[in-house]
């Protein structure tokens, strides 16, 4: 079986679509056009290199939405290498698309094609600076390295203490496994260049925030109306990149940490 797909969106629910849409233009993403395949208010940010669906349906949010052509096929490859599906929409008069959850629950959605439309042009970061990072909180990373090792194929860094912290390139992202405690929640981790506007932006805008929330030296945490977190940093807290190999077996990596 061939990768998870390339990465789309984060996917997220929302009651109120144009509050949180407005909400994330306030800290400068950027509006980008989504194209007609759902019934559902639909609407898409990024800041050029992460996207964010803002959708106002039911599902377990947040998802983290891939794209992989010939999805019906693929879905069959999928469930003969024993995956488990949530979800499976297939069939030629529909718009495809299928979910699993990882060994924490959190789900995965894959799509037969984009829904919206980048814009080429867009290639600024937001205020909240340079994104690095999607964390997902997991009760052990070794045994959820056992789903993610698979699907995504390389590793990009680890970490054993003071918490075990994995990071995997999933689909064209980084993708972090984190043990921490302070993690309640799938979020969005990045790296801020100019501390000093951020502030001003938040205090003009009265944008809720917390100063030094205690996941991985975070000076901040914002919080989107309807609940993604992005933590914000002045540094990647796993610092540069060590050298693994690009196929990862999850029994090689436990075995590295003993």
């Amino acid at each position: 079986m061939s990768g998870i797909g390339r990465f789309l969106e984060v996917s997220v629910r929302a009651k109120d679509v144009v509050e949180s849409l407005l909400w994330y233009k306030t800290l400068g993403f950027s509006e980008l056009e989504t194209a007609d395949v759902y019934p559902h208010k639909y609407a898409v940010v990024s800041d050029g290199v992460l996207c964010i669906g803002i959708h106002d349906r039911e599902f377990d949010s947040p998802a983290i939405t891939f794209v992989q052509p010939d999805l019906a096929r693929h879905a069959r490859s999928m469930a003969d290498h024993g995956f488990e599906f949530s979800f499976m929409h297939l069939g030629e008069e529909r718009f495809n698309e299928i979910g699993v959850n990882d060994r924490d629950n959190h789900l995965i959605t894959i799509l037969e094609a984009r829904t919206f439309h980048g814009n080429d042009e867009d290639d600024n970061d937001s205020a909240c600076g340079t994104w690095f990072e999607l964390t997902l909180p997991v009760r052990d990373a070794m045994r959820s390295a056992h789903f993610w090792g698979p699907v995504a194929g390389s590793i990009l860094n680890m970490r054993e203490e003071p918490t075990v912290h994995m990071r995997f390139d999933a689909g064209g992202i980084a993708l972090g496994l984190s043990e921490s405690i302070a993690l309640e929640r799938p979020s969005l981790c990045f790296k801020c260049q100019d501390k000093s506007a951020l502030k001003h932006l938040i205090e003009a805008r009265g944008l809720a925030a917390k100063e030094f929330p205690g996941f991985e030296g975070a000076f901040m945490v914002l919080t989107a109306p309807e609940g993604t977190q992005l933590f914000l940093f002045t540094e990647d807290f796993l610092g540069e990149a060590i050298e693994v190999d690009e196929d990862v077996d999850p029994s090689e990596i436990e075995d590295r940490f003993g």
